[in-house]
């Protein structure tokens, strides 16, 4: 076990922080495409539509300032449309 260290522990608690923050953005994540999901039934839409999620990607590989790689950022994404559709799937 490492000895106690203050800048460590300050840096452990920023992560835990940001995974906080991770896990809210997640969850409102999921409450907006629930919304879109109803609205999109209403509509008689197709609720999943893969040129918005090519867009989507498109989108974020060009706002993402690193160091997370592109291939992390595709695996991030399709990680969490994948986790959305599971989530929202059902009656």
């Amino acid at each position: 076990m490492a000895a106690s260290d203050a800048a460590l522990d300050d840096l452990r608690e920023l992560l835990a922080v940001n995974d906080s923050a991770l896990l809210d953005l997640v969850n409102n994540r999921l409450d907006l495409v629930r919304q879109i999901k109803q609205r999109k039934a209403e509509l008689g839409v197709t609720f999943v539509d893969p040129e918005r999620e090519a867009w989507l990607l498109d989108h974020l590989r060009e706002a993402n300032k690193g160091p997370l790689s592109d291939e992390g950022l595709r695996e991030l994404l399709a990680t969490v449309l994948d986790l959305t559709k599971r989530e929202l799937a059902g009656p």
